[in-house]
């Protein structure tokens, strides 16, 4: 692939209003997929910006993916206000369909980060993903409910320490998925992978490049 990318700061509209969104992609060539980030919770410094979200951003680059990581409504230049995520749904299904015009027919990659995770993952089916990567979900923190077994091929990735999500919480999950994801434990990672953040990338290459 072309090592030269380029970066659109876009504003799409969105349910609330306008969503601002970074959409980031080679210079060349045709993707084989697209991908689309959630960011952790707006209410606690979440961004677009986040530095996990960028490190997962430089993964799918890696991949030849164009991305587009967006601010959740209320965040930055997005309108609106925090809406508990239910309106944060509606917001990654505006960035999805702005990005599918932009590349059709392309299967879609969706992820998120903590809050961001827990987006993605509800909305994941609606939107008809071809995976779901999952990082530090917030299982005791938001309701993932009793939705369907993921069906697409999908990977979670936890932090052994992580001071907000329970790792046991989140292993307990998995394991009792009927289709389990990829796991991947990192040992000694807090929530924000400090220090770890290209273990994290390198987690993301290995599974799915």
């Amino acid at each position: 692939m072309s090592e030269l990318v380029e970066h659109e700061e876009i504003l799409i509209p969105g349910p609330a209003g306008q969503i601002e969104a970074l959409l980031s992609h080679p210079v060349a060539g045709e993707p084989a997929a697209i991908a689309v980030i959630c960011h952790p919770h707006p209410l606690y410094g979440g961004s677009l910006t986040n530095k996990v979200v960028h490190i997962l951003g430089s993964a799918f680059l890696k991949m030849a993916l164009p991305v587009l990581r967006f601010n959740f409504r209320g965040v930055g230049a997005s309108e609106g206000e925090f809406d508990g995520g239910e309106g944060e749904q509606a917001d990654l299904e505006a960035a999805v369909a702005w990005l599918r015009q932009r590349y059709p027919g392309r299967p879609l990659w969706l992820a998120g980060f903590s809050f961001g995770a827990f987006v993605a993952y509800n909305a994941h089916r609606q939107l008809d993903a071809a995976r779901l990567l999952l990082v530090a979900p917030p299982l005791r923190l938001f309701e993932f409910g009793d939705l369907r077994s993921v069906e697409i091929p999908w990977m979670v990735v936890q932090g052994s320490n992580d001071e907000v999500v329970s790792a046991d919480a989140v292993q307990h999950w998995v394991q009792n998925q009927p289709r389990p994801p990829v796991f991947e434990m990192v040992e000694g990672a807090s929530h924000f992978f400090h220090g770890r953040l290209n273990d994290l990338r390198q987690i993301v290459l290995k599974n799915w490049a």
